[in-house]
Formats: C-alpha cells, structure tokens, sequence
C-alpha cells in the first residue's frame, strides 16, 4: 500500500480516507453493471417493452445526473461527509426495492434512487482523489479501475446465479455497498462546511473547461449505450446467448479495466489531450468492427478492443481539468453532471430506434455519437496545444 501511496502521491494521513474511497467505487461498480445485466431478465420478468426499458436506464441517468449536480452544492449547505452519506444511502434502499418488489412503479423509483446514489458518489469520490493525490493521471484511473473490478464481477456472479436467481445478487450488492457507506461514515474526513476558495468560480468560463464535459457527454452516451444494452442487444440480435452476452459483459470490464490500468502506468510518458484523441479513434473503429461483422470471433476481437481504448477516456478527460476546478465539488458537480446527460438521451434513443425499427438499428445510433466525440477530442487537442503555445 505505501509503494502505491508514494505512487500517486499522498500524504501518509490521507491514505485510509484515499483506499475507502476506491472501495466504495468498486462497490459503485458492482452496481452499476448489475442493473444492465438483470434487466434483461427483469424487463422478461415483467413483460417490459424495449421502449420501458429505456426509459428505466434514463430515469437511473436522471438520478444520476440530479445528484452529481446536487452534490456540487450541498456540501456548502449540510457538509460533505454527510450529503454523501444521505445520498449514497439512496443505492441500498434502491437495490432492495428491485429485489423485494414487483411493481413496475417500484422498479422505476428503485432505478431514480441507485442513480441518485451513484450520482453522488461520483462526485464525491472525483474531487476526494483530486484533493489528496498529486499524480492525478494515475489517481483518478486506478480510481475508475476499481469502478471496472466492480464492473466485471457483477455480471459474472449474475451468470453463476442463474436467470432465476437474479435477485440474489442484487441483495448482495446492496449488503456491500452499506458496509462500504459505513466505512466512509466512519473515516477521519470532515464534515464541515464546504466554504468557497478563493479563485473557485461558480460557473467556469473557459473553452478548455467546456471542451471537457462536452467530450465526455458523448462518451458517456456510448459507455451506458452498452453498459444497458450490450447483453439485450447480443442476445435479441441472435448473435449470442444471455449467458455468454453477460460474459461478454464482464470481458468488456476486464478490458476497460486494463485500460485504465495502463493509462495510469503511462500517465507521466504521454501528453494527455493526445492519449484522449488515440483512445477515441481506436473505440470508434473497435466499436465498427464489432458492430458490423457478422463473424463471433472478429465481434468479440471488437469487444475487447472497444473495451481496452475506452477505458481511459473517461477518468484521463477528468485529470486534464484545471486544477482551480477539479478540487472544486461545485464545478466538478457541473461538469460531471452534463456529461451524465448523455447517459439519460442515449438510451431512450437506443430504446426508441429499437421498437420501431429493431435492436439492431437502436445499437447502430452509437456510432453517431462516437464520430461526434471523436471530432471534439480534435479541437479538444488542438485548444490544448494553443493554450501552450
């Protein structure tokens, strides 16, 4: 633990608040690609149309996207420790409503309520890695692997399970994430008010800033694209069953990961606005691969190559922030929180496409996305360079 202490470079009475934090977001992670995982056996369980289940992966967003902006300010009204506590607590009583109801209307609010914790955490575990790490590059992707460890588990366990079964490890999840929320509770971080430093602006007012969460809207439009319909889309298209789509699932977490992973090792070596621009590229033309071939082995070389490029994009756009910003919750929030926006469109998109002209149109809408992220990678890139100059 001290060699990955000195590595990113936190002080020794940071490092206890520094590995609850990256345990609560593997925790995060578990829950977040357990919801696309169940549905389809909750939306089979239910009778849900491809239209409804959209709706349910947006109204998670919608959580999502209200609490990381919530989040930004109500540290400066009730404390940190504590708006992150009441939020996250939203994740348990979420999991337990799916798993211990049956009507469609508690589903709804249990999906509002886990995107109202996640959201949250999101927000608070960011600006916690940004305050207590000086190699941020490093620190905020070891923070998002941990997110992915969580990620490919889930759907692992879930095949383990069986369809049946689905229920049980969402109750499982739910028991961790509470002992997760506890040991954040307990932690030696401050809940006193949040007071505004001096340089924090409530809303920036730069292109370098903006570039930031307009990039990572677009990507986060393609990441829950198929964090919620990868294994539907897999198993209504014909191409594979749901046990091996959920499989698929957790390789593609297990790829994401080693992105992640590898950004972090890199993070010194390699500017990086040119890291974000190669990642983008070589996701768009993975995702191609994988979406146009009819081929299992050249679809699942597409999964794994989609997999390893997107998985530094995400938190690598994050530590290109400036640092004015990036220990700042209120723009953190804002930028977390427009870029969480993708996640509500994209499905209800997919969700749409897919009723009336079938999933397989629905998962091709994607591509759009990823074409428009990669041109602002370009500018995003080309404004970094001038700002050197």
């Amino acid at each position: 633990m001290n060699a990955v202490s000195r590595f990113l470079g936190v002080k020794k009475e940071s490092e206890s608040l520094i590995y609850r934090t990256y345990f609560i977001f593997l925790c995060s992670g578990m829950m977040a690609n357990v919801l696309g995982s169940i549905l389809p056996y909750m939306g089979d369980y239910y009778g849900f149309s491809y239209a409804f289940r959209g709706t349910l992966s947006s109204i998670n967003q919608v959580g999502n996207i209200s609490a990381v902006f919530l989040a930004g300010f109500l540290p400066y009204m009730i404390g940190r420790k504590m708006s992150a506590l009441i939020f996250s607590t939203g994740i348990v009583i979420g999991l337990l409503l799916m798993a211990l109801t049956k009507s469609p209307f508690s589903v709804a609010l249990a999906f509002v309520l886990v995107g109202l914790g996640r959201g949250t955490l999101s927000n608070f575990t960011n600006v916690i890695i940004g305050e207590n790490t000086s190699n941020k590059v490093a620190g905020m992707n070891l923070l998002h692997s941990t997110f992915a460890i969580g990620a490919v588990a889930s759907p692992f366990i879930i095949v383990m399970v069986g369809a049946s079964r689905w229920k049980l490890p969402v109750v499982a999840i739910a028991v961790l994430m509470a002992i997760a929320v506890v040991l954040m509770g307990l932690s030696n971080l401050e809940n006193r008010r949040a007071v505004k430093k001096k340089g924090e602006k409530i809303v920036p007012n730069t292109l370098s800033f903006w570039l930031i969460p307009l990039t990572m809207f677009f990507y986060i439009c393609c990441e829950q694209s198929l964090m919620s319909w990868l294994v539907t889309y897999f198993k209504d298209a014909g191409i594979f069953s749901t046990s091996i789509a959920n499989i698929m699932s957790s390789l593609l977490w297990m790829m994401i990961l080693m992105g992640r992973l590898v950004c972090a090792a890199i993070s010194d070596r390699l500017n990086r606005n040119k890291m974000i621009l190669i990642m983008g590229v070589l996701m768009t033309a993975f995702f191609l691969l994988m979406f146009l071939s009819k081929s299992p082995a050249v679809i699942f070389l597409g999964l794994l190559g989609t997999g390893l490029s997107m998985g530094g994009i995400y938190p690598t756009c994050l530590a290109t922030m400036d640092k004015v910003y990036s220990q700042s919750t209120i723009a953190t929030g804002l930028c977390l929180s427009l870029a969480s926006m993708g996640g509500i469109i994209m499905p209800l998109i997919i969700g749409a496409v897919s009723e009336s002209y079938g999933i397989v149109a629905g998962m091709g809408t994607v591509s759009i996305a990823l074409f428009i992220m990669v041109l602002l990678m370009v500018i995003k890139y080309i404004e970094a360079a001038r700002r050197k100059a």
